[in-house]
């Protein structure tokens, strides 16, 4: 996402499974739709949007033009509920965790991930995925995190 402020906001979306090429790229192009004729208060947005992995959507807007509001964000859901009723998934999962184990991502669920915690798979130092990132800076240096220093931890 070249050429926007390191100081852009963020959101991560995670799927709660993958999607298939077909349906990322059937989101994606919906995502082009939307970003393009993205508004708050009658204000163009400065805003992209990306279907990452097959597994996750990431919104952002360079608010040195003008800044997200509530409704704006509101839109930015209503888009993503359409395209998860389109898909048959929910793009709102927030218990799917992901870590990195060289390039792949592996993902589980909450209680599968606690256990691979108990177990040792998933040790201090292994890169977890921050979806809690809040601005471009932050998804640039921050996505992959160790899991001791991950908000992860508190729940599991």
């Amino acid at each position: 996402m070249p050429g926007y402020a390191p100081e852009s906001r963020v959101w991560v979306y995670t799927a709660g499974r993958p999607l298939t090429d077909t349906e990322a790229q059937t989101a994606q192009t919906a995502l082009n739709d939307f970003v393009r004729q993205w508004t708050a208060h009658n204000q163009a947005l400065r805003a992209t949007a990306e279907v990452f992995q097959n597994q996750f959507i990431i919104f952002m807007v360079d608010e040195t033009q003008a800044g997200a509001s509530g409704c704006s964000i509101d839109k930015s859901t209503h888009i993503l509920e359409a395209l998860g009723h389109q898909f048959g998934v929910d793009l709102f999962e927030r218990m799917r965790f992901a870590w990195a184990e060289g390039e792949e991502l592996h993902f589980a669920n909450r209680d599968e991930f606690a256990a691979l915690v108990r177990d040792a798979v998933i040790e201090p130092e292994t890169l977890v995925v921050n979806t809690l990132v809040q601005t471009k800076r932050d998804l640039q240096e921050k996505w992959l995190t160790p899991f001791a220093q991950s908000w992860h931890r508190r729940l599991v």
